[in-house]
């Protein structure tokens, strides 16, 4: 052990920081999330020193658990929650891919101004999120905004964006989508990059068109670089709260999982803390199961990662 220590003691004491940070403000608010989802902890139990007031919450063991996983709309409707979560989710993730991907293959090619285009395409990335969660609220205002005029200057009808149906789930699915391309392509794009040139010269002699190349060259060349950035792209939107609840707000037909939390943590006549971290608990673990199958699909494949 001395001369382990005495051969990596700088890299150890390079880490020791991040790793005091982490602790203290990634696992030890988890840690008191997992013991909350055992209690019957809220805003009336929680130990108050202002006003003098010990806790009195009490150790209800699962039953926070078997209440949320029941489905019982008390407590969230968590099935048809997740359902729509996963709807968001991947729908989002699957057009940022396709979007991102076209734009990337565009981008590589030889044009004019290409730099400019880069650079107009990167800004919706750029540009804060609730910046850009207030700006479409504005364009999907049903009454002023600019996509309802647009519509109607057509000749087409003008839908409630916004309000208590399924088309405001489509609403923030596309601004979603707008702000998650520009990573996305970018990704790509450096991967498009890196694919030697070679191969689609030996393709093309070989007589394979354009499509064909795009296949058997193209789509292996991306394998590693689209396994990483679709990973990412589901655990980030699967999380995204600030485009949700800021352009819909605690619209029923928007919740997700995380603004239900949210909601849970925050709001309502009594804030119920103990069911708002039985939701952040029970992301986790979704999020780890899935990222352990995606994971284990890729090293069947071939993949190392």
């Amino acid at each position: 052990m001395r001369r382990f220590l005495d051969r990596y003691w700088y890299a150890y004491a390079m880490v020791l920081p991040v790793v005091v940070v982490i602790s203290v403000l990634v696992l030890l608010p988890l840690g008191q999330g997992v013991f909350f989802t055992i209690t019957d902890i809220n805003e009336n139990n929680i130990a108050n020193p202002i006003l003098d007031r010990p806790a009195t919450f009490e150790v209800v063991g699962l039953a926070n658990y078997l209440n949320v996983l029941s489905g019982d709309p008390a407590y969230g409707a968590f099935w048809s929650t997740l359902v729509r979560t996963l709807i968001w989710t991947f729908s989002g993730v699957f057009f940022h891919y396709v979007i991102g991907l076209g734009l990337a293959m565009l981008l590589n090619r030889p044009m004019r101004m290409r730099s400019l285009y880069r650079v107009l395409l990167i800004l919706p990335w750029a540009v804060p999120a609730f910046i850009s969660a207030f700006s479409w609220r504005y364009l999907f205002n049903a009454d002023y905004g600019l996509i309802n005029w647009a519509l109607d200057s057509v000749g087409l009808p003008t839908p409630v964006w916004l309000g208590q149906s399924d088309i405001a789930l489509v609403a923030v699915i596309i601004v979603n989508v707008w702000l998650g391309v520009p990573f996305m392509m970018v990704a790509l794009l450096g991967g498009l990059q890196s694919i030697p040139a070679d191969l689609y010269e030996a393709a093309e002699i070989d007589g394979a068109s354009p499509w064909q190349r795009f296949v058997h060259v193209t789509v292996p060349a991306l394998r590693s670089v689209s396994n990483t950035v679709v990973l990412l792209g589901i655990i980030w939107t699967f999380n995204m709260f600030a485009v949700v609840y800021l352009v819909t707000g605690p619209n029923p037909n928007t919740r997700i999982l995380i603004t239900y939390a949210f909601e849970r943590f925050f709001s309502g006549a009594t804030r119920d803390y103990a069911i708002a971290s039985t939701y952040g608990v029970l992301i986790l673990s979704v999020l780890l199961v899935f990222a352990s199958v995606y994971r284990r699909a890729l090293k069947r494949q071939g993949e190392v990662w």
